[in-house]
C-alpha cells in the first residue's frame, strides 16, 4: 500500500489526537494501541503501531518503516477510525 496524500496529511492530526487525548506514560501517549512521542524540540515525531514506525520530520518530510504489509493496513485503518470518532464529536 501507498501512502497517498489524504493520509500524510492526517499523521499529523493523529499524533496532535495522540498526544492530546492518549495515555502519557513517560513521554510517550497511546491511543487505541498506538503511540507517539516527539525529540525535545518537537522537530521530529513518531508514531508506532506493532511492527511499524512512522518518523514525521520538519517540513511535511516523513519515513515509513514496517516488516508486515498487513500492519500497515491496519494501521491506515485505526487512524481513519480515530479521525473519524473526532469529527463525529465537533
Amino acid at each position: 500500500m501507498s501512502l497517498n496524500r489524504i493520509k500524510k496529511q492526517n499523521l499529523l492530526l493523529v499524533f496532535n489526537l495522540i498526544v492530546t487525548k492518549g495515555n502519557p506514560k513517560e513521554g510517550v501517549y497511546a491511543l487505541s494501541d498506538i503511540t507517539a512521542w516527539q525529540d525535545f524540540d518537537g522537530y521530529t515525531c513518531w508514531l508506532a503501531y506493532k511492527d511499524l514506525t512512522i518518523t514525521l520530520l520538519f517540513h511535511g518530510s516523513y519515513d515509513v518503516d514496517y516488516l508486515e504489509e498487513n500492519t500497515l493496513e491496519v494501521f491506515f485503518n485505526k487512524i481513519e477510525n480515530l479521525l473519524s470518532d473526532q469529527n463525529m464529536r465537533r
